[in-house]
């Protein structure tokens, strides 16, 4: 397995693959409308800043059309391999692609006019210097765009559910033990202070669904494929997941049961 790919929290297998296209389908809307009030348009050019498979590097190429530019940045031989072969199947030409581990090399000094990045700082070890790394990708002027989580405590079911509260709370500490954390927006004021990162817009992104919504289908993928490692892990026994996914089946069962999303940040933020 190619280094990228054994390390990262929750996989690059095929599951994964599938979880993340499902993923960016539910919040396509959000991130679509937050990239046009951000300015890209046809012409632009965009870093995709931990592309993953790819999906949102294939949308934001669509974007800015022949004459603009995406560069996917990521650090999976695997997900690289998914997203150009999504490039090939739609005849985008205006993407490139950079294997690159931006903890241990720089994007270096690109000028370009935005970066999108999405649930990537949650998992870095150090999120300063992802951010100093966006920043001096970006041209005087350019936009940093990013969705990061800043209360994920807000993965809840109403009525309440034991079992899934004690699995958010273990992925949360999942995630620490790899030494990434899970609320690291709440760290951003700073860390673009000192990246020379202006604040544009900050907006708090969470969603209340029914499990008769589309949106259900992003827990529901989440908790299985999380479920499997954290147990692969040894965090975590068979039966402990058993209690688990008997709570969920329960509360999909309820017609009165709510749902609501981990809370992230959507911050556009400005270099000086």
């Amino acid at each position: 397995m190619a280094k990228g790919d054994a390390d990262y929290v929750l996989g690059t297998h095929a599951e994964e693959v599938a979880r993340l296209g499902l993923q960016h389908r539910v919040w396509r809307p959000i991130a679509t409308d937050c990239w046009r009030r951000a300015g890209i348009t046809i012409g632009s050019r965009v870093i995709d800043v931990g592309a993953g498979p790819g999906y949102a590097t294939v949308d934001l190429a669509e974007i800015v059309g022949p004459t603009g530019e995406v560069l996917a940045v990521e650090r999976s031989a695997r997900f690289l391999e998914v997203a150009q072969q999504a490039r090939a199947a739609r005849g985008l030409s205006q993407v490139r692609f950079r294997q690159a581990d931006l903890m241990e090399e720089s994007l270096g000094r690109l000028d370009f006019d935005f970066t999108w990045c999405r649930w990537v700082a949650s998992f870095v070890a150090s999120p300063e210097k992802l951010i100093n790394n966006i920043a001096g990708a970006l041209r005087p002027g350019g936009l940093g765009i990013f969705h990061e989580y800043s209360h994920y405590e807000t993965f809840r079911f109403v009525p309440r559910r034991p079992a899934m509260e004690a699995f958010a709370d273990e992925v949360m500490k999942s995630w620490r033990a790899a030494g990434g954390e899970p609320n690291v927006a709440l760290q951003f004021p700073s860390l673009f202070r000192d990246a020379g990162l202006e604040v544009v817009e900050a907006h708090p992104r969470i969603l209340t669904v029914s499990p008769r919504s589309y949106v259900w289908q992003w827990p529901a993928s989440f908790i299985e494929i999380n479920l499997v490692r954290l147990r692969d892990l040894g965090r975590v026994t068979e039966g402990w997941c058993e209690s688990v996914r008997r709570e969920f089946k329960e509360a999909e069962a309820d017609p009165a049961t709510l749902f609501t999303t981990p809370l992230f940040l959507e911050i556009i933020a400005r270099r000086g």
